[in-house]
C-alpha cells in the first residue's frame, strides 16, 4: 500500500509543472506588470509624486496570492513590499527633490514567478537656496571662523562650495544637507564669502549607433484556442451563461501545456486542452472574457465579449420637497427608470427602502411619506426582482433649521451725515439665510450669507437723530414668512459744530490779579473732550472730557505772563476735531500800580512847576536890580544927564517892538518916574524940562551901519523935549543912553548901548 502511494506521488510529481499551486495545479498567470509616474515624469521641486505599480495577475477562484513587490532606481532597489491584495502598489515620493532623479522600474514576484515592468525616468527640477551662516562678523588677520552652508530640504550627494568674492576657497562633499568648513584670511580688507551647491544625479544615457543586422528566422506552431459562449446573443439579466475554453492542435511533444479561462483580472477556470465554466449574467459584470494558451515561451489566446440587458435598472431614490425642514412633512420616491418588460412584470419588481426601521409609511409602489427627522439621516431604496437586487444611491437627508428671528444691531457708532453700518443676525437657521434691510416697510437692499461666519453687513446714513429709529430687518431660508426684527435702538451722534470762544471779564478790561474764564461752547452729542492751547506751546493747557456741551478754563491772579494767545478744540465720538477762533488776551497793569504811577507823575510835575517858580522870581528880582538906564542931555550947554530907570512895570520896558519893513513903533508918552532923593528932585524939576517920548515912523530903511539889526524886532526911541510951558524947545536937547537888561538877547542890547553913545537924536524941525 505505501509503495502504491510512493509510485502515485512520482506520478504526479513528474506530470504537472514545478511552479504550480499546491503542488497539484497552478492556479495563476502574470500577464503583464507596468510602473506609472503620477502627475507626470517632469516635476519640479516640493512635487508629491506616486510610483504605481500595476500587475495584471489571472488567478483562479478567491485564493489570496502572495506578491512581492520590488521598485528600483537606475537599478538599485529602493524600496520592497509583499502584500495579498490584487491592487496596485503606491510608492509615494513627498516633496521631491533633485536627488529623486532617476530611472525607475517595479517587479512583481508570485510563488517564484516574476516579472519585471520598463524601466520610467523621473525628472525633478529646482533647487533651494543656500544659507551661510558664520561665527565672527569680526576677526583679525590669521584668525579663523567657522563657516556653514545649508541648502533646506535637499537630500542626495552634495557638494558644497565656499567663495571669497568670485574665487573658489574651499570645497566640501557630503551625504547631508549642510557643510560646516573652517576659514583663515590672511588679508586686511572686506571679504565676501558665499558658497553654492551641487547635486549629484545618475549621468544622462548616451544613445550609440546601431549595429549590423543579423537574420534570423522563426518557424509558427500550429496550435490555436477557442473560446465559445453562449447563448450567443440577446443575454438578460440572470440567464446562465455557459463559457468554454478548448485547445485545438495540441501538441504533445510540447510540455508544461497550461491554459486559462479568465473574465477580466478574475481567473475563472484552469486546464490542459479544455476548460468549461457557468455563471448567471449581470448587468454590471465585467464583460470580456478571455481564453489564454501558455506552452513554454509561446503564448496563444482568444478573447470574447457579451452584451446583457438589463433586466431593471438601478432604481434612483428623490425627496420632495427640495428644502427639507426638521418635522415637515416629507415624500421619498424610488424608482428604477426602465426595465424589460418583455422578462419582467411590474409586479415582479419591489422597491423597499434601507434601513427598514424609518418612520417613512409607504404610501404605493416605491412612495414613502412622514416627517423628517430633526437629525441628519441617510437613506437607500433597493429594486428586487427575479432573484436580482439593486441598490440606489444613498440620499443624505439633511433637515433645516427654520431661521429665528434677527437681531439688529449698529457696528460702531452713529454719526450723522456719516456713513455707519447695520448688522442683522440671526441666532439659529440653516444656511444660505437672506437677509434684507427695511428703512420704515421699504426694502433697502438684500444680503445673502453662504458662510458660517458670514455676516449681513448694510451701509447706510442718516440725517436726523429719529431717522435711526426706522430700521428693522427681515431674514428668510424657506418659503415661510420671513421674521422681523425689532426696529434698530441706537443713539445718533451729532457731530460738533464750531466752538464759541467767549472771555470773562472783557478782553478790554483783563488786568493784573484778575481772574480769567475762558468758556468754549460747542453743539453737538457729548461726551465732548475740550482741550485748551495757547499758542507757542504744543502740548494742551487742559483737557477735559464733560458730558456738557462747554467747559471753561479758568486763570487765578493773572500777570503779565499770561498775556498771549488762546484757543479751544473740541471733538466727541463723531471724531472731527473743530477749533474756535483765536483769542488775544492782553494784562494790562492793576488799578493801584495806575494809581502809583500817577501820582508819581502829577507829584514831578509839581515839584517841576514848583522849581520853575521859584527860579523865574529869582532872575526877575536880578532884572529889577539892575535894569536902570541913565539918561544924558545932547546940549553942550548943560553936563546934567537924565537918567531913567526901567523896570517890568513901566510903560518903556513894555512898550512894543518896531518891525523893520514899515511897522510900527512903540510910542512912549511920559517919562517914567525915578527914584531920586528931595533935593535932586526939586534941582531936576527947575532946571530940566520933561522928555516926553514919541513913536516915529521911519518910511525908508535904517542904515544898517547905524543900526545892525538881527532876527526879531528893535524899538527905535526919540527923544523931544518940552518945554516948561508946553512949546517945544529948539535949542536945548540931551542924550539918552538906553541900557536893554534882556538877558536873552546881550547882543542886541549891548550894540544898542554902543549906538547911544556915538549918535546924537535928531534935530527936530520947527
Amino acid at each position: 500500500m505505501g509503495l502504491l502511494l510512493l509510485l502515485t506521488s512520482a506520478l504526479l510529481s513528474s506530470h504537472f509543472h514545478p511552479g504550480s499551486v499546491v503542488k497539484a495545479q497552478r492556479s495563476f498567470t502574470i500577464k503583464d506588470i507596468a510602473l506609472f509616474i503620477e502627475p507626470s515624469s517632469n516635476v519640479s521641486r516640493d512635487t508629491n509624486v506616486i510610483l504605481r505599480c500595476q500587475a495584471n495577475v489571472s488567478s483562479f477562484g478567491h485564493e489570496a496570492l502572495s506578491r512581492e513587490y520590488t521598485i528600483y532606481k537606475d537599478g538599485n532597489t529602493v524600496y520592497t513590499k509583499t502584500s495579498s491584495s490584487s491592487e496596485d502598489l503606491l510608492y509615494r515620493l513627498s516633496e521631491v527633490r533633485i536627488s529623486n532623479t532617476g530611472k525607475y522600474s517595479c517587479k512583481i514576484n508570485i510563488e517564484g514567478t516574476e516579472m519585471t515592468s520598463g524601466a520610467r525616468k523621473l525628472t525633478v527640477t529646482g533647487l533651494s537656496k543656500p544659507v551661510l551662516h558664520i561665527n565672527k562678523g569680526v576677526v583679525t588677520e590669521g584668525e579663523e571662523i567657522t563657516a556653514r552652508c545649508t541648502a533646506h530640504g535637499e537630500t542626495g550627494s552634495i557638494f558644497f562650495y565656499f567663495y571669497d568674492d568670485s574665487t573658489e576657497i574651499e570645497e566640501r562633499k557630503v551625504n547631508s544637507n549642510q557643510a560646516e568648513v573652517t576659514l583663515r584670511f590672511s588679508s586686511a580688507g572686506i571679504h565676501r564669502i558665499h558658497c553654492a551647491y551641487t547635486v549629484l544625479v545618475t549621468a544622462d544615457s548616451f544613445k550609440s549607433k546601431e549595429s549590423n543586422a543579423v537574420t534570423v528566422s522563426v518557424k509558427e506552431i500550429p496550435v490555436a484556442v477557442v473560446l465559445e459562449i453562449l447563448p450567443h446573443s440577446k443575454i438578460y439579466e440572470g440567464d446562465e451563461l455557459f463559457i468554454s475554453c478548448t485547445v485545438q492542435n495540441p501538441q504533445p511533444t510540447y510540455e508544461g501545456v497550461h491554459l486559462y479561462l479568465s473574465q477580466g483580472n478574475q481567473l475563472l477556470s484552469r486546464g490542459d486542452t479544455k476548460v468549461n465554466h457557468s455563471s448567471i449574467a449581470l448587468a454590471n459584470d465585467i464583460r470580456d472574457f478571455e481564453c489564454r494558451l501558455q506552452m513554454g515561451g509561446v503564448v496563444r489566446s482568444d478573447t470574447g465579449t457579451i452584451s446583457v440587458t438589463e433586466l431593471f435598472s438601478v432604481p434612483t431614490l428623490t425627496i420632495s420637497p427640495a428644502e427639507v425642514f426638521q418635522r415637515e412633512y416629507i415624500t421619498l420616491t424610488c424608482k428604477s427608470e426602465s426595465s424589460a418588460p418583455e422578462r419582467l412584470d411590474q409586479e415582479e419588481l419591489t422597491y423597499a427602502l434601507d434601513p427598514p426601521g424609518s418612520l417613512l409609511v409607504s404610501e404605493g409602489p416605491g412612495i414613502f411619506s412622514g416627517n423628517a427627522l430633526p437629525y441628519d439621516f441617510n437613506y437607500t431604496c433597493v429594486a428586487r426582482a427575479k432573484g436580482i437586487e439593486k441598490h440606489s444611491e444613498a440620499l443624505a437627508l439633511r433637515p433645516k433649521v427654520p431661521v429665528t428671528t434677527p437681531k439688529i444691531s449698529v457696528v460702531g457708532r452713529v454719526v450723522l451725515g456719516k456713513p455707519f453700518q447695520i448688522l442683522c443676525q440671526s441666532d439659529i437657521g440653516s444656511l444660505p439665510i437672506n437677509y434684507t434691510l427695511l428703512k420704515g416697510y421699504d426694502q433697502l437692499s438684500t444680503a445673502a450669507v453662504t458662510q458660517p461666519f458670514q455676516q449681513a453687513l448694510f451701509t447706510v446714513s442718516v440725517d436726523r437723530p429719529d431717522e435711526v429709529s426706522k430700521f428693522m430687518c427681515e431674514a428668510k431660508n424657506s418659503h415661510r414668512e420671513a421674521p422681523l426684527s425689532r426696529r434698530l435702538n441706537a443713539t445718533a451722534i451729532e457731530p460738533l459744530s464750531r466752538p464759541i470762544l467767549t472771555v470773562i471779564p472783557d478782553v478790554a478790561e483783563i488786568s493784573e490779579e484778575d481772574q480769567l474764564l475762558l468758556i468754549c461752547g460747542v453743539r453737538g452729542t457729548p461726551p465732548v473732550t475740550f482741550k485748551w492751547y495757547r499758542v507757542g506751546t504744543e502740548q494742551p493747557l487742559s483737557t477735559t472730557t464733560s458730558n456738557n456741551n462747554n467747559t471753561d478754563y479758568q486763570v487765578h491772579s493773572l500777570s503779565k505772563e499770561h498775556s498771549g494767545v488762546y484757543y479751544c478744540e473740541a471733538v466727541n465720538y463723531a471724531n472731527n476735531v473743530v477749533r474756535s477762533e483765536r483769542v488775544t488776551i492782553e494784562v494790562r497793569l492793576a488799578l493801584w500800580k495806575k494809581l502809583v504811577i500817577g501820582g508819581s507823575c502829577l507829584l514831578a510835575l509839581f515839584v517841576l512847576v514848583v522849581v520853575s517858580v521859584l527860579c523865574f522870581r529869582s532872575k526877575r528880582g536880578k532884572r529889577e536890580a539892575a535894569a536902570e538906564l541913565s539918561v544924558k542931555p545932547a546940549s553942550p550947554k548943560s553936563d546934567d544927564s537924565l537918567t531913567v530907570t526901567l523896570t517890568h512895570d513901566t510903560e518903556v520896558y513894555n512898550a512894543a517892538t518896531v518891525r523893520l519893513d514899515r511897522a510900527s513903533v512903540s510910542v512912549w508918552s511920559e517919562r517914567p518916574p525915578e527914584e531920586v532923593n528931595d533935593e535932586e528932585s526939586s534941582s531936576a524939576a527947575s532946571k530940566e524940562p520933561d522928555v516926553e517920548y514919541t513913536e516915529v515912523v521911519h518910511p525908508r530903511p535904517l542904515d544898517p551901519t547905524r543900526v545892525p539889526l538881527k532876527k526879531g524886532t528893535e524899538t527905535v526911541y526919540s527923544e523931544l523935549q518940552n518945554s516948561p510951558n508946553g512949546a517945544a524947545d529948539h535949542h536945548d536937547y540931551g542924550s539918552v543912553q538906553y541900557a536893554e537888561l534882556n538877558s536873552e538877547q546881550p547882543e542886541v542890547n549891548n550894540y544898542l548901548l554902543e549906538v547911544n553913545h556915538h549918535q546924537d537924536l535928531p534935530v527936530p524941525v520947527d
